[in-house]
């Protein structure tokens, strides 16, 4: 791979709920193949703040431009922990939450008709490192392949359901406190047979960040279904900005 100024960015690919770093496997091997240095980040799920942190301390220690894809929850990671980040040239939200200031996820995903994940989750309690108890969200087993991975082959789908990371109740009410891309370039991939996040929910982010949007005939886990048009998007994000 080559861009306008040589250079390869570095691909930091941050996962939502319900999935892990392997849902990347096929977008990694893609955009190997295109010369592009990647890492799929063990998103920590446990809370906004927390999860950017932690997602910050990883493109910090990049040398190099960074372009970072955040699928689902990973978008409203992405967005809180890119700002500033000297190094980030490109967000590329995948089925992707754009937060704006004072915005929580679950805020967005309830703004208009249409998800059918609620009804399918199973809360779980856990215990906090204060002594109190959180809630994990977990999608049920039964219900993952309909409702997350509708367009991935059934055994497939059986392996993401029982490999599936929760994510802290709690993570989903947090308010955003940055929105990245009303400084940093963004691309938007909408899956249209989503059912996690309502199509008009994702259209309305990406036309108020002003992404370059792209559609797609695809599930929420578009990454696991469809990773040639994910690095596609990826790829075409690093060469736009090639020269920030």
């Amino acid at each position: 791979m080559s861009t306008t100024n040589g250079t390869a960015p570095t691909v930091v690919l941050v996962h939502g709920a319900f999935a892990e770093s392997a849902s990347w496997n096929g977008v990694v091997a893609d955009l190997k193949r295109r010369g592009y240095p990647v890492i799929a980040v063990a998103n920590p799920l446990r809370g906004l703040h927390e999860d950017a942190a932690y997602l910050r301390s990883v493109t910090d220690d990049i040398p190099g431009p960074v372009v970072i894809a955040g699928h689902s929850y990973g978008g409203s990671v992405m967005g809180e922990a890119a700002e500033g980040a000297e190094n980030v040239v490109a967000l590329v939200y995948i089925a992707g939450f754009h937060l704006d200031i004072g915005e929580s996820t679950g805020e967005m995903a309830a703004k208009f008709p249409g998800a059918q994940l609620g009804p399918a989750l199973n809360p779980v309690p856990y215990p906090l490192p204060n002594g109190e108890q959180g809630t994990d969200l977990y999608i049920r087993q039964d219900r993952f392949h309909e409702v997350f991975a509708a367009d991935v082959d059934p055994e497939t789908a059986e392996l993401m359901a029982a490999t599936q990371r929760p994510i802290a109740q709690s993570a989903l009410t947090d308010k955003a406190t940055k929105a990245a891309w009303k400084s940093i370039p963004s691309w938007a991939l909408i899956p249209t047979e989503d059912l996690n996040i309502p199509l008009e929910a994702m259209r309305f982010m990406a036309n108020r960040a002003g992404s370059t949007i792209v559609e797609i005939d695809a599930s929420h886990a578009v990454a696991v279904s469809r990773p040639a048009a994910v690095a596609e998007i990826i790829d075409t994000a690093a060469r736009a900005t090639a020269n920030r």
